[in-house]
This record gives C-alpha cells, sequence and structure tokens, in this order.
C-alpha cells in the first residue's frame, strides 16, 4: 500500500488524517487494491452496493443506460476521486449505473459495512472518516443539481451553454473538458450530429459579464486531432459589450 499513499493523503476520505495512520486505517477498513482493463466493468448495474472504491490510476466513468439502450455519462472519475459511496451508505440493492474503466486503471475498493460501523479495535480515526464520506456526499449531491440544471435545458446550444458556463466559472477562460464529441454528447444527453453541425459563433450574455464562445469548423479540425486524448479544449472569451449582438 506504500506506493499509493501519496495518492491517498489527497483523498477527500482521508482529509486532516495523517499519512502514517492511512496504512494502519486501511487494514481495519478491509480495503484491498484490483486492477481493471480498459473497458471492463469495476462496478456493474444490478450489482449490490458493497465496496466504495478510489481511484489509484487511470480513469473511469459512471454510465447510466436507460430502458431503450441509450447511454448517458454520469460523471468521469480520476485519481484521487471516491465512487459508490451513496449506494453503499444507502445498503442499495441494486446498483442503478455502471463504473467502467476507460483506461486500464487500479482501484481500492473498502468495504462499506467497515467502514459505516465502529470497529472492534477502537480507531481513534474512525469517525473522522465517516465525517469525511458525509461530506463528500454531500459535495456530489451539488455535482448532481449541476447536472439536473444542464440536461433539464430544451435545446442542445442551451446544454452546452449552460456546461462551459458551469465549467468557466469553475476554472476560468480557459479550460478542457475530460470528453471526447460522442462522451460530450453522451454526458449532454443529445445526439452527437447536434453538436457536430453547431459550426457557427454563439453568443452568450451573461448579468454583468459578456462571454463569446466559438465552435468553429477549424475549431472543429482541432478537436478531431485532440480525439485521442479524450479532450475538448474551449477558449471563452471576455469580450466588450459591444462586440455581442442582442
Amino acid at each position: 500500500m506504500k506506493k499509493y499513499m501519496d495518492i491517498l493523503s489527497r483523498c477527500n476520505l482521508f482529509e486532516h488524517i495523517e499519512t502514517e495512520h492511512i496504512s494502519a486505517m486501511l487494514n481495519c477498513l478491509g480495503a484491498e487494491v484490483r486492477s481493471y482493463r480498459k473497458n471492463q466493468n469495476i462496478f456493474t448495474e444490478g450489482e449490490t452496493a458493497a465496496h466504495i472504491g478510489i481511484m489509484l490510476s487511470g480513469t473511469a466513468q459512471i454510465v447510466r443506460v436507460d430502458f431503450y439502450g441509450n447511454r448517458s455519462i454520469v460523471t468521469v472519475l480520476e485519481p484521487p476521486q471516491l465512487f459508490g459511496e451513496s449506494f453503499a451508505c444507502t445498503e442499495t440493492r441494486s446498483i442503478p449505473v455502471n463504473v467502467i474503466a476507460e483506461t486500464d486503471c487500479e482501484v481500492m475498493l473498502i468495504d462499506s459495512r467497515k467502514m459505516l460501523q465502529p470497529c472492534s479495535s477502537a480507531c481513534a480515526f474512525h469517525s473522522r472518516i465517516i465525517f469525511n464520506l458525509m461530506k463528500e456526499i454531500s459535495a456530489k449531491n451539488l455535482l448532481l443539481n449541476q447536472k439536473i440544471e444542464i440536461i433539464s435545458k430544451r435545446s442542445t446550444k442551451e446544454k452546452l451553454m449552460t456546461y462551459l458556463l458551469i465549467q468557466a466559472k469553475q476554472h476560468g477562460s480557459s479550460f478542457t473538458i475530460p470528453y471526447d464529441r460522442q462522451e460530450l454528447a453522451d454526458f449532454l444527453e443529445v445526439d452527437r450530429s447536434g453538436l457536430s453541425v453547431r459550426r457557427a459563433d454563439i453568443h452568450i450574455r451573461a448579468p454583468c459579464v459578456y462571454f463569446r464562445v466559438c465552435i468553429r469548423s477549424d475549431i472543429i479540425h482541432i478537436f478531431s486531432r485532440l480525439s485521442t486524448e479524450k479532450q475538448f479544449r474551449f477558449r471563452i472569451i471576455k469580450l466588450p459589450p459591444h462586440h455581442i449582438s442582442p
């Protein structure tokens, strides 16, 4: 476990817990590390929620597939993110999503029952872990509200612009998102063709701030070259008010 200490010390689950105490806690929690190949399921829809996962290397996607086979990406997981905690805490008998390795990856799985129940050795940091877990679940609820805000928009343009503005508020005027074009369409729950045809400038008027998001054919060409990296690059440029059409 020593080689993972740097990653684990940055995981929100172990916030305010000294690195030297984490190893002993992992033994107490029955933690184990598993490796997964690209496209292999880490959690499968219909399974019982018995573990909480921590990404140690690589990336994974939480994917929901509806009755008609439509695929929607809930989020992308990167080290040292936590996943599966909401299902584990509610003792969900049938997980409603798949967690799929996007690349070859390593994941730490923690027995949720050992985490949520007091340990026999009266571990001094057990209560801190439970507190951190509740904070993480609350933060995920906020992200879920953002996703609902995005997909509740009526048009592809509105969904895309809402998503870009949320990213701009979080990361500034230039940022990278972890999706290729198909994955972005899955995240927004729109057809891929709906994104491909948006070649013209899209003007956005936000309260007290003016943005211009350019999605031209030349930029889409750049997107295509970056598609092997599973990334788009969007640059949002702040413009004077007179440059924005009403």
